[in-house]
Formats: C-alpha cells, structure tokens, sequence
C-alpha cells in the first residue's frame, strides 16, 4: 500500500495524545474517589472491581481515529481486475483421438463441459473465442461478450482427422490480434489478450511446427496456456484398413486398438515460450478445475486505486459501534 500524501499520517499522532488524554482523565477520577470523605457509602454504590470490557468503547474510538487519519493520506491499493478490452480465445484439439474414453465421458465431452464452465466463470465483460484444429484449424465463434453463441459453439464441436497444433496456435493469435487491433501493451510486453490451448496428442498435420504457432504468439504478446489431456492408458479402437477411430474395443475381425497419448513436452514449451502456464488433467474435474482457475486468473490486470473510502467507511462504523458499546455498557468517552 502506499500514499498520495504521506505526510498527512502524521495525523495518527491523534490516537497517542487521545490515549493520553484519557490516561490522565482516568487519574483524576481516581484522585477524586480518594477524597470523597463517606467511604462506607462509597464502597457501596462503586463497582467492587474493573470490568475488562469498560475500555471497548474507547478502545473502538481510538481506531476510529486511527482510520480517519489515514484516510487523510490518500491510501492506494493495488486492485485486480479484468483488463481493458480482454479478450481469450479457447483454442481445442478435435482430432480423433478425443473420442478416446479414458477421461469420462470422454476426451472431448469432458473439455466441453469445462469449457461451459470456464465461460460463465469468465466476467462478463471479456470477450471469448472459439478455434477448434484437427487437421486444419476452423474458427467457430469470433470474440464475444454473448455466452450463449459461445455455449453453442462448444456444442458443434465433434472429434475428426489429425492434429495440428502449430497451425492452431497461428490461427488463434490472428483471431486475437483482430480483436485487441490498435490495443497497446503493457510494460512487460503482453496484450490483454491469451489462448487456451487444450489438446490430447502429438501433432501429426499442419504448416505450422508447434513452435512456430509459438513464435508468434510471443511475437505479438499473447500468451498460450497449455492443457495436456488424456492419461497414459488412452487407447482407440481402430478398423481393419487402419482408417475410421472408433469406441470400444475395434471393429471385428482385423479390428486393433492403438495408444493415444498426450504430448505434456511439447504443450509445455509452448506456455514457456509464451510466457503462459501448462497444466494436465487426467480426469474431467482436473480439467474442469484447471479451467476453472484460468477463468479467474488469466486476462487481468493489476493497478493502483485510491482506497480512501474503504478507511472513511471503515472510521464511520468503529465510531458507531464505539457510541453503542458505551449505551451497552454504561461507559463513557473521556
């Protein structure tokens, strides 16, 4: 925290004069208890011993004090929230291998529920985008702010061919350097622009290496978050002809089941190029729970903000209850 006008704390020298003051008023009571002649009738309608609560009431006054005081100097705080124009683009593998069920229901059906789940987690005021890649990358929903286009285009979504990641990434920091044109950036260098990139494989198609796409999301200040899915036990079923991912275990005679494991190495050096996170998720809540997280994190920007109303606020209702503490208690200010 810091101040605006920091020599005007020298008023929190208040609160050690009020202690004072009320030290001393304190004492001439004393004397004056002592030199009441009747001590029989003193000893009768004086309080046999100090409560510990008589001093609440001026305990809360002091602070009372002490938050007004600092009030004076401005206080500022450094607040979170969501940058200007902020803009993230979910970016999915639709290959076929996301029909793979070893993450229930399976691969894809457990990205599109945290997907559903991260953009209502998402303020309202950020806009999202949707790009799916199989052998080639298909820009389904442009940034929005409108939820329920979003929602819509994670329901179309349906597993097909290869996996190619690098042109996934190319194609998603286009999408949002369209969305954040002429935003200027921070002192580190980034927009207030990302991409969560979710996939399940190696790539197997695209122009595009994985970090190429990489390159150039760091070129233009995007960072990529990385989600490797699947387990290591991940199998498809796989025709005869070797063509045709299936469910269940092949399809008859000739029928075969192949491994489809997640490439953690390569989704990792893409959010380390970029400047991003990675994550893996095994099970739908991991998934669920990581996109969860960068609902809340990703996109956000932190700045100073004068905060001298919290501690008038905070002045005002010590004082009150300052005040009702004495009615309880029968005790007075000084």
């Amino acid at each position: 925290m810091s101040f605006a006008s920091p020599w005007l704390l020298l008023a929190l020298l208040i609160v050690p004069a009020a202690v004072g003051l009320a030290w001393w008023i304190d004492r001439r009571r004393t004397r004056y208890a002592v030199s009441f002649t009747n001590l029989d009738l003193l000893a009768a309608v004086a309080p046999s011993r100090r409560r510990p609560l008589r001093y609440l009431p001026l305990a809360l006054f002091l602070l009372s004090l002490a938050a007004a005081s600092t009030a004076l100097a401005r206080p500022r705080a450094t607040v979170s929230r969501p940058a200007d124009r902020a803009t993230i683009v979910l970016l999915v593998d639709v290959s076929g291998s996301m029909r793979a069920a070893d993450v229930r229901p399976t691969r894809l059906g457990a990205a599109q529920r945290a997907m559903d789940l991260f953009a209502d987690s998402v303020p309202k005021g950020v806009r999202l985008g949707l790009v799916s890649f199989s052998t080639e990358p298909d820009v389904l929903v442009v940034p929005t702010t409108d939820r329920t286009v979003l929602h819509e285009g994670i329901d179309l979504l349906v597993p097909d061919a290869g996996t190619a990641i690098g042109d996934g990434v190319g194609v998603a920091v286009q999408v949002v350097k369209g969305a954040l044109a002429g935003a200027p950036r921070a002192k580190d260098g980034t927009v207030p622009g990302a991409i969560v990139l979710l996939s399940d494989g190696a790539q197997t198609r695209g122009v595009l290496t994985p970090l190429e796409g990489a390159a150039r999301a760091r070129a233009a200040g995007i960072r990529v978050f990385t989600v490797a899915l699947g387990t290591d036990h991940g199998t498809l079923g796989m025709g005869p002809f070797g063509g045709g991912y299936g469910l269940g275990g092949g399809f008859g005679n000739g029928g075969r089941r192949v491994p489809v494991l997640p490439d953690p190495v390569t989704l990792a050096a893409i959010a380390r190029e970029t400047g991003g996170r990675t994550y893996r998720a095994a099970t739908a809540s991991q998934v669920q729970e990581i996109y969860s997280q960068l609902g809340s994190s990703i996109v956000r920007q932190h700045a100073k903000r004068e905060v001298s109303s919290w501690f008038a606020g905070l002045a005002a209702l010590l004082l009150l209850g300052s005040l009702g503490a004495g009615r309880v208690l029968g005790e007075r200010l000084p």
